[in-house]
């Protein structure tokens, strides 16, 4: 099998895994190397400075000994098998970064023979990429459950992120559809990777995916166990993959992956990660997050004793939790303050949009609407504009 064939069985391979953003590292470029991991995401995905930017999205091998219900790349599907030697994908990253395809490499695999020796192949990609070629860009790796400490650390080391991917909300779950693999194990990877960030002194950044709606847990059980990893410091990012139907022998039948779950759920990340949520309090009356509304809408219907509230006091925290006002907005709210009392006029030129907002705050003793009741008709009017036949044919954003 040729190089070219590779690339194409495993770079599509690598499709169903999503957990590869950028960390927002800085790496320096060695003398007499290339590249350099500046601030940048990979993938065609967001960087934190709002850049889009890409990525080898590629797995070492399609090759697997588990057999998981879920998995596109089970031992049991019949399909095309392939797996790179270390030096053809370091070539490849060097190759692709120097021709401007690329900022970076996102490195997962099947897992082929034993961990360790799966995780052996990854650091000999790691070690070639920074000592031989010298290449001083972007490197997330994925680490595999199971193997040893000592490797997962020298991987570890050498990237700039790495990931391991928890798959199922629960450990009942992924006993289920994946008898093979161990939560424990998983947990495990994460430990020994912040053991290592501090003793190098560096930041964590840890990430994991969960796939969703090929189980039957609710959104309340999903966004609890990432405020567990979010509060324990293991995890800087938890993915959420809305399941795409490619294998039928799954306890929950679905036909289309659940888009608007994934948005919503990710929507409520946000809120644990930026916003300073609980998940006890997104989930107070309901175990599902609503698909009509989004979360921080949802908690202030359920929640209006709390407003409105009055933009020349609030502090920031209690700012941020306002509809429609995001950390940005509440900054620029504070430090208007510093120079005098605001008022709506100052609102509009200070770019802060009024259009939920409105509803949930109050001025100089002035209510810009006394009831939220129009903003609830107007997005359940926006849902169901969005969900028609022909919005779904397109896809969700």
């Amino acid at each position: 099998m040729d190089i070219v064939q590779k690339i194409e069985i495993l770079s599509d391979a690598a499709k169903y895994d999503v957990s590869c953003s950028s960390s927002g590292s800085k790496r320096e470029t060695p003398p007499g190397g290339i590249g350099n991991g500046a601030m940048s995401g990979i993938c065609h995905t967001w960087s934190a400075d709002g850049r889009c930017v890409s990525l080898l999205k590629i797995l070492m091998t399609n090759i697997c000994i588990y057999d998981c219900a879920y998995c596109y790349n089970r031992r049991s599907n019949d399909i095309k098998r392939a797996i790179f030697t270390p030096k053809e994908i370091a070539e490849l990253t060097v190759e692709f970064y120097k021709r401007n395809y690329i900022e970076g490499l996102f490195l997962s695999s099947g897992v082929v023979r034993s961990p360790d020796y799966t995780m052996e192949l990854m650091l000999k990609t790691a070690e070639l990429l920074r000592n031989r070629y010298h290449y001083g860009g972007y490197l997330h790796m994925k680490v595999i459950p199971g193997a040893s400490e000592e490797l997962i650390k020298k991987v570890a080391a050498l990237a700039d992120r790495v990931s391991a991917n928890i798959e199922l909300p629960t450990e009942g779950s992924l006993k289920t559809l994946a008898p093979e693999k161990d939560r424990k194990k998983i947990d495990k990877s994460f430990m020994v990777v912040d053991e290592l960030n501090k003793i190098l002194s560096r930041k964590n950044s840890t990430s994991t995916q969960l796939i969703i709606g090929a189980t039957e847990e609710n959104d309340k059980t999903i966004i609890t166990l990432a405020e567990g990893y979010y509060s324990k410091k293991l995890l800087s990012r938890v993915y959420y993959s809305a399941y795409i139907p490619v294998n039928t022998n799954l306890p929950v039948k679905i036909s289309e992956p659940p888009l608007l779950r994934e948005h919503r759920l990710y929507q409520a990340d946000f809120l644990l990660r930026f916003y300073k949520f609980k998940s006890y309090e997104l989930f107070n009356k309901r175990e599902n997050l609503d698909e009509i509304l989004d979360p921080k809408l949802r908690w202030a219907l359920d929640n209006m004793d709390m407003f409105p509230v009055d933009l020349n006091k609030a502090d920031y925290n209690n700012l941020i939790r306002i509809p429609g006002i995001g950390p940005k907005s509440a900054k620029k709210i504070l430090e208007a303050r510093k120079y005098g009392y605001i008022d709506w006029v100052h609102l509009k030129k200070l770019g802060i949009p009024l259009k939920k907002a409105q509803y949930f705050i109050i001025l100089n003793g002035k209510v810009a609407k006394k009831t939220p009741l129009e903003l609830v008709e107007r997005e359940i009017m926006k849902f169901y504009q969005e969900h028609s036949p022909i919005y779904k044919l397109f896809g969700a954003d």
